[in-house]
């Protein structure tokens, strides 16, 4: 890697950069760097133009819905299959996109054909799907998620965000930046902003950027080609897919080894990516613990919030306030800024973006906050993460009864990561261990949450069926409440709520 050099954006562009609206759609959109299943009608390439209508099989996912909102916005018909209705699906249906939960081919569109139509799946719809074999069975190109994504992305000027955990929150605080600014931007994020009630900015401004949450399950983000890109960390994890740990830290390498000629890579430091002196990209640190290319320094928490410099290369940003809780926060708004600094986003734009970030849904987010109670809903599913949202509670609230409900999320994390699990559980004063969320897997012989329960060291822990959860809210002690996980768990937020509120009342 280059030593680094500061040197903001927006002077340079990369290779022809098209603009993408709906005047003027780019060419090509499925000819192009397709590696998902085995083609058919190999003769026959889709392109943007061609497309009026597509289908997504696994449209209620955070990313899938991004791509089905933007497809929308474009004038394209939109509709897809679901496991289960949820919030973000009835939002979709709100927006005039169908959607059906039955896994039944006699609801795919009527007028889906092979000339103009677009199929788009997820890794988590299983091969045995019976609308995705009919579909096969019909000649249509099944195309997966990311694929689609990097071909939109890699047309403009790209900003993608990647980490085993961080990216969502980077991802979002990056966009509010650019969006705030005279940069603008289009962004499809990990998570729903709170600041735009939506996971999917569009731009009106003629912005030549783009920012991307690059998802390394699958190896999906190796589609994408950014011009900037962040990794926030590289932990074991998804080893149901990589097998090893060092398997992972390979694929964040070629990650960023498609960073464009020319651009650059901002890195939490001291991640082991190794160096390369003949590096086509510029390579920054960042951290709030050390000095890096990108630090917070004189960190204060004040009412809950944190103050705090920016060190960037070659002077200081002073008294920047992040208007979100977290410790946590603050180094993703470092890492963000680094990123908004690089495409020419000045300080003072990025002070002012700051101040009004609002966070996002399921990241730090507090559905109560009263003399009693303070109810956190967190997607933190992964030991450090779980470890981190702890501590930075803990920074809040030092003197608060610590209670945290964990959701583990498959079997095989759950498996691979018991231990951590564990350890960063007996963080908390009192422990309330969910069943496991399956979600695309099926059960593995062994595997329950009592292999989490058995390493707890905390003694003040229970074992506690979905259902029942609610009821045992009832007891919960005044303090703090985490809810943590990335199934099923936030649907029991509001629900919990209402019994928490029921506390004078006991």
């Amino acid at each position: 890697m280059n030593s680094p050099g500061f040197q903001p954006g927006g002077k340079k562009k990369p290779e022809a950069p098209r603009p993408h609206d709906k005047n003027k759609k780019s060419e090509g959109l499925l000819s192009d760097g397709m590696n998902g299943m085995k083609k058919r009608n190999k003769n026959r390439m889709l392109k943007f133009t061609d497309i009026k209508q597509v289908y997504f099989l696994g449209i209620g996912g955070i990313g899938m819905s991004a791509l089905a909102r933007y497809f929308a916005s474009q004038g394209i018909a939109v509709s897809g299959y679901d496991r289960t209705a949820t919030e973000l699906t009835a939002a979709l249906e709100t927006e005039g996109i169908a959607v059906h939960y039955n896994d039944d081919p006699a609801m795919l569109p009527v007028n889906l054909n092979l000339a103009d139509s677009l199929i788009v799946y997820t890794p988590a719809v299983p091969a045995t799907h019976k609308e995705l074999k009919t579909l096969i069975s019909r000649g249509f190109e099944i195309h997966k998620r990311a694929e689609v994504l990097g071909i939109i992305c890699n047309s403009k000027r790209t900003i993608a965000v990647a980490g085993t955990h961080g990216k969502t929150s980077v991802s979002t605080i990056t966009a509010h930046i650019l969006k705030s600014s005279t940069k603008g931007c289009a962004a499809f994020m990990g998570g729903i902003s709170k600041n735009y009630k939506t996971n999917l900015l569009l731009d009106d401004t003629g912005s030549e950027w783009i920012v991307a949450e690059a998802d390394e399950f699958d190896r999906s983000f190796l589609h994408l080609k950014p011009e900037l890109a962040v990794i926030t960390s590289m932990d074991a994890d998804h080893l149901d897919i990589y097998g090893t740990h060092e398997k992972v830290i390979e694929s964040f390498k070629l990650f960023a080894g498609n960073i464009k000629e020319g651009g650059a890579l901002v890195h939490k430091k001291g991640l082991p990516l190794g160096t390369d002196p003949s590096s086509k990209y510029k390579a920054y640190s960042y951290s709030i613990t050390e000095t890096a290319d990108f630090c917070a320094v004189n960190i204060e928490l004040k009412d809950g919030y944190y103050q705090f410099d920016l060190k960037i290369p070659e002077r200081t940003i002073e008294k920047l306030v992040l208007n979100y809780p977290g410790l946590l926060n603050v180094e993703n708004a470092v890492a963000a800024s680094a990123l908004s600094l690089l495409a020419g986003v000045s300080a003072e734009e990025i002070r002012g973006a700051m101040a009004t970030y609002a966070g996002v849904k399921r990241r730090f987010d507090i559905h109560l906050k009263n003399e009693n109670f303070v109810l956190i809903d967190d997607y933190a599913h992964h030991p450090e993460e779980l470890r981190a949202t702890i501590q930075s509670v803990r920074d809040i609230y030092k003197d608060r009864t610590l209670t945290g409900v964990f959701q583990p999320h498959l079997y095989s994390r759950t498996n691979d990561f018991a231990d951590g699990f564990a350890k960063s559980l007996d963080l908390l004063d009192e422990i309330v261990l969910l069943d496991i969320y399956p979600a695309r897997e099926l059960p593995m012989e062994g595997v329950t949450s009592d292999l989490i329960f058995k390493q707890l060291k905390n003694t003040n822990k229970r074992l506690c069926a979905k259902a029942e959860l609610v009821k045992l809210a009832a007891t919960f002690k005044p303090g703090i409440i985490i809810m943590m996980g990335a199934g099923d768990i936030d649907t029991l937020v509001e629900p919990v709520k209402g019994q928490l509120l029921k506390y004078e009342d006991r």
